[in-house]
């Protein structure tokens, strides 16, 4: 071949392969881990955020103690959980830890009993997760043995409905209280929502906590009495309801054990993502942009359909405002 011609075809070649590897080299990977509670209304942001031709965001659902951990090592750029992170976990973060808000749910007590139309106390919600109520005819419902479904690993989701059970009930308090993991006296464990909510589907006569969005198919909702008296289902109303209560401190941390307001679902948390403070380098303002997305009217708007409950204004506000201090 003529020099002239290797040297064009070579040319050529060249541009071919730069315009070949030009949007890999372009496009920015976000890889983030945590809770399973917010995984797939956090999974359809992360789609949309994709085609609107923002960074892709690999997020892993792989449970609130994980994510915490796998944020502490530095191997992720974000974290997320169910749990505000303990002052002695973020004090192991040496780039500083911002908390941020992102969407609000309700953690449903799940059930499979075909013809049952469940009403719980609180007491009634405790003592079956206590092991003290065994048949369903205690419940009102055709006889039938209980079979408990509960998280079998370190989970945001436990430490919430836990939280709240001891609030709502000494002897659980006492006997088991408030933790990510607590040594459950029955029932079966199941890895993440989608775990439990697995257990529930395949076992007519059982009952689990799982967040409002994984109860379908043969699952129901029980409706639980709130404060104020009122047998609530979980709903973006109740839940909307029930976050009202929720007072945020200085981390952006805050929960709302036994809501009072009319119409509250009394089993509600938030939802948080983990960020580094500094230390983000080039991922810095796609990782701005990635939870700006997430928190913008449109997609909060998302929520009720997805089975989860929009950030009231307020804490919509302050979690934009945390996002600003995510830095270099």
């Amino acid at each position: 071949m003529p020099v002239a011609k290797k040297a064009f075809a070579l040319c050529a070649l060249g541009a071919l392969s730069t315009a070949a590897i030009a949007p890999v080299v372009a496009q920015t990977t976000l890889n983030g881990a945590g809770a399973t509670f917010p995984a797939p209304i956090y999974q359809k942001w992360f789609s949309d955020l994709a085609g609107k031709k923002g960074p892709q965001v690999n997020y892993q659902a792989v449970g609130s103690g994980a994510g915490i951990r796998q944020f502490q090592a530095g191997t992720v750029d974000f974290g997320a959980t169910d749990d505000p992170i303990d002052p002695a976990e973020a004090a192991k973060v040496s780039k500083g830890v911002l908390q941020i808000p992102m969407v609000g749910g309700s953690i449903a007590v799940a059930y499979n009993k075909p013809g049952c139309d469940l009403k719980l106390t609180q007491k009634q919600v405790a003592g079956i997760f206590l092991g003290n109520i065994k048949d369903w005819k205690e419940l009102q419902c055709a006889p039938g043995p209980i079979s408990v479904a509960h998280r079998s690993d370190g989970s945001g989701t436990t430490y919430a409905f836990t939280n709240a059970l001891s609030d709502w009930s000494a002897e659980f308090k006492k006997e088991l209280g408030t933790g990510k993991t607590v040594q459950w006296p029955v029932g079966v464990g199941g890895k993440g929502n989608d775990g439990v909510a697995s257990v529930l589907q395949n076992t007519v006569g059982s009952i689990g906590y799982v967040n409002q969005s994984f109860v379908k198919g043969a699952l129901k909702a029980a409706a639980i009495q709130n404060k104020s008296g009122q047998f609530t289902k979980p709903t973006a109303a109740s839940g909307a309801a029930g976050l009202a209560g929720i007072r945020l401190n200085s981390n952006l941390a805050g929960e709302a054990t036994n809501p009072h307001g009319a119409g509250a679902y009394p089993l509600v948390t938030l939802t948080w993502v983990l960020a580094y403070k500094s230390g983000n380098g080039d991922k810095t303002d796609d990782l701005q942009k990635a939870f700006n997305f997430m928190l913008s009217k449109a997609s909060q708007a998302q929520a009720d359909d997805l089975g989860y409950v929009p950030l009231p204004a307020s804490i919509q506000a302050k979690s934009l405002a945390a996002v600003k201090q995510v830095g270099k």
